[in-house]
């Protein structure tokens, strides 16, 4: 599947699943440092929303030859950090659909919900 036929959003279960098999994944976290503090899926790197154009060279390094999963609290946020990345040419990202409310609910129950 080439980027232009990438879905805009990854459901919780497929990133589990790709997780789990070792898949080149970028997980980045666009929410603000106290949301990352409360509650955060492992190995993400946290890049809050308003300052995503500043660290556009940063992302596309963290996003080179991997599948870069955005996630936020309920997907909105991420969902429009997908479309603005790839209006950048980063036609690898992917919102987590439902965000880390819907992972906490669906995948990882330690992960609490605020």
């Amino acid at each position: 599947m080439s980027a232009s036929e990438l879905a805009y959003e990854i459901e919780p279960r497929d990133f589990a699943d790709r997780l789990s098999q070792n898949a080149a994944i970028a997980i980045l976290d666009c929410r603000e440092t106290w949301e990352h503090q409360a509650a955060n899926i492992a190995g993400a790197e946290l890049i809050p929303m308003n300052t995503i154009p500043a660290n556009l060279q940063q992302i596309e390094a963290l996003a080179e030859d991997k599948l870069l999963v955005v996630y936020c609290h309920h997907g909105v946020r991420s969902l429009h950090t997908v479309a603005w990345l790839r209006q950048q040419g980063i036609g690898n990202a992917m919102s987590l659909s439902g965000g880390i409310d819907r992972w906490s609910m669906e995948i990882d129950p330690k992960v609490p919900r605020y």
